[in-house]
C-alpha cells in the first residue's frame, strides 16, 4: 500500500524539522539558514553549543544520547539519524518488555 512509506516519509520529515528547529533556537538563528545536509562547522555550532543542542533534543524527544554517540555526530542529519535510532531503539524495547 503506498500510505505505508508515505506516512513513514512524513515521520521522517517531521522529525528532521523538530531536530532543525531546535539548533536554530540553540543557535539563535533563523530556521531557513539550518537544512538537513548542513556540517556543525558550517553552523559554527562549538562543542558547548552541541551539548546544549544534545540537552534539548533528549528533552523533546525523552531519550538519553549515549556519549560515545555525542563524538560522531558532525552534520546536522547525523543528529536526525542519531535521534531517529535512539527514537526506534526505545520503541522496540518497550513493545518487547512484558506487561
Amino acid at each position: 500500500m503506498p500510505t505505508e512509506p508515505a506516512t513513514d516519509d512524513l515521520a521522517r520529515n517531521d522529525l528532521a524539522q523538530k531536530v532543525i528547529r531546535i539548533i536554530a533556537e540553540k543557535q539563535r538563528i533563523p530556521l531557513d539558514t539550518v537544512a538537513l545536509d548542513s556540517t556543525f562547522e558550517e553552523l559554527k555550532i562549538d562543542s558547548l553549543d552541541g551539548i546544549n543542542i544534545i540537552f534539548a533534543v533528549e528533552e523533546q524527544f525523552d531519550i538519553s544520547v549515549p556519549d560515545e554517540g555525542v563524538h560522531t555526530i558532525r552534520s546536522v542529519r547525523d543528529m536526525v539519524d542519531g535521534v531517529r535510532s535512539l527514537i526506534e531503539a526505545k520503541a522496540a524495547s518497550s513493545a518487547a518488555k512484558p506487561e
